[in-house]
């Protein structure tokens, strides 16, 4: 998904919504609206600016606005960040000078800025178009395409069975962010970062970007998933003949989702959700449910190997994703997320507890991993424009060295706070730490530690 498929992506999209109306069942509502097509926001839609917070699935609000014809808009995301983290890992074999398991040396400085552009589209009555774009990241430098999806909120056919339909049911389809846990809704995701009130997401960051379909029905509050995807960040139609653990089939992945989602008064709204992801095994390129994100970390270089094992300084595109945890499950995965979120008037907390067990594509033996994370925000000020928080994150994990499964530990505390200047401009700032309990001293996070703090300037609209 390089400049070139972007551009092209770009163009179908404007030609789509360009297309004269002669060719749509909408013929006379287009017509007797002017023309053909007009910028604004789309329906059924999460505004990339402050708007935005708060927001998880799009609900049914929009079902009976007005339709206005054929729309589209442009958003994007803009984040410069100023580091000052120092990182260590005292007791570590080979970790100074060229060796292996030398930390990549961190100074005060600022991070290069990511970016991001957004493409979404009313191509009718309750269907949107909705295309995401990076800019700029840490892993690719290059202008490429993170994906796309059509949603239908509004099935474009006759008859009182299609309209009760569309009170309940919303498909969406595509290259796209796969709906799974609550925490994708609040991380930072390259160059956007205003819906996250701290610097990252979870350590264990369940993120990806797969070629999937969803079918959402939601009521009163109340609402229901299922989604089925290909597993990996990238498909390919290449035979696989040959594994370490005989898995040669591309099995799909499916996962579930459930809750309710309350807004009790007006000072105070409760959600709890729970998401399931499963997966029989997969060979090739993987599961990447724990690694899909290609863009990177905003904690810059933290807790890097400076150095491969042969002596050659590693790129920095490599390590798009510092102070993360991957689990290793791409051959075989089962995962449950549970989320907790509640706000009363400015008090808001949100939760996650996760569980997960798999293997990698080489390997047969079942591993486990449990992760929990909690944040307590306040906003307060005009418009609560301005919020502090703290975080608390913890992963503990069965990990495999040198043919030994050991159990390792990851955890993070973050305190945070930031001001809105405009619904679309946030600065932001935070102190982290960041600790790598029972890694064996052959490996480079044996002792790891980092710490420090880290400011940001956001733009999103």
């Amino acid at each position: 998904m390089k400049t070139k498929f972007t551009t092209l992506a770009i163009l179908a999209a404007v030609a789509t919504t360009a297309i004269p109306a002669a060719t749509y069942a909408q013929d006379e509502k287009e017509i007797d609206k002017g023309p053909i097509v007009r910028y604004g926001e789309a329906d059924f839609f999460r505004p990339y600016d402050k708007r935005g917070l708060h927001v998880f699935e799009t609900t049914k609000e929009d079902l009976n606005k007005p339709y206005e014809g054929r729309k589209i808009s442009i958003g994007a995301g803009f984040a410069q960040q100023f580091q000052a983290l120092k990182n260590e890992n005292p007791g570590a074999l080979n970790n100074s000078g060229t060796e292996p398991n030398a930390l990549y040396p961190l100074a005060a400085g600022f991070s290069l800025a990511q970016a991001n552009l957004y493409i979404d589209a009313q191509l009718a009555e309750g269907i949107r178009l909705h295309l995401a774009n990076y800019m700029a990241s840490k892993h690719h430098n290059e202008f490429w395409v993170k994906g796309g999806y059509l949603q239908i909120d509004k099935f474009p056919f006759k008859g009182k069975f299609w309209d009760d339909l569309s009170e309940l049911v919303t498909v969406k389809a595509g290259h796209m962010e796969i709906n799974y846990g609550d925490a994708h809704f609040r991380r930072p995701d390259g160059g956007h970062t205003l819906y996250s009130p701290f610097m990252e997401g979870n350590v264990m960051d369940a993120f990806a970007t797969e070629i999937a379909g969803e079918v959402y029905v939601q009521k009163n509050g109340i609402f229901g998933m299922v989604g089925v995807s290909n597993g990996m960040i990238r498909g390919h139609v290449q035979e696989i003949t040959t594994s370490p653990n005989d898995i040669t089939a591309r099995n799909p992945s499916i996962y579930l989702k459930g809750g309710v989602d309350k807004q009790v008064n007006e000072a105070i709204r409760l959600r709890l959700s729970g998401s399931w992801y499963h997966n029989t095994g997969t060979a090739g390129t993987g599961l990447t449910l724990y690694a899909g994100d290609r863009t990177g970390s905003n904690y810059t270089n933290v807790m890097e190997q400076w150095y491969t094992a042969d002596g050659a300084a590693k790129a920095l595109t490599a390590m798009y994703a510092s102070g993360r945890f991957n689990p290793l499950y791409s051959g075989k995965l089962d995962a449950v997320m549970v989320n907790g979120f509640a706000k009363i008037q400015g008090f808001e907390f949100f939760g996650t507890a996760e569980f997960a067990n798999g293997h990698t594509s080489a390997q047969t033996e079942l591993r486990k991993t449990t992760q929990y994370a909690a944040e307590g925000i306040y906003r307060f000020g005009n418009n609560e424009n301005l919020f502090a928080g703290i975080r608390y994150n913890i992963v503990n994990s069965e990990q495999v060295f040198g043919g030994n499964i050991e159990q390792i530990k990851v955890d993070r505390f973050a305190v945070g706070a930031g001001w809105f200047i405009t619904k679309n401009i946030l600065m932001k700032g935070e102190y982290v730490t960041q600790s790598y309990t029972d890694f064996p001293d052959t490996d480079y996070r044996h002792n790891g530690k980092f710490d420090g703090i880290s400011l940001q300037a956001v733009i999103a609209f």
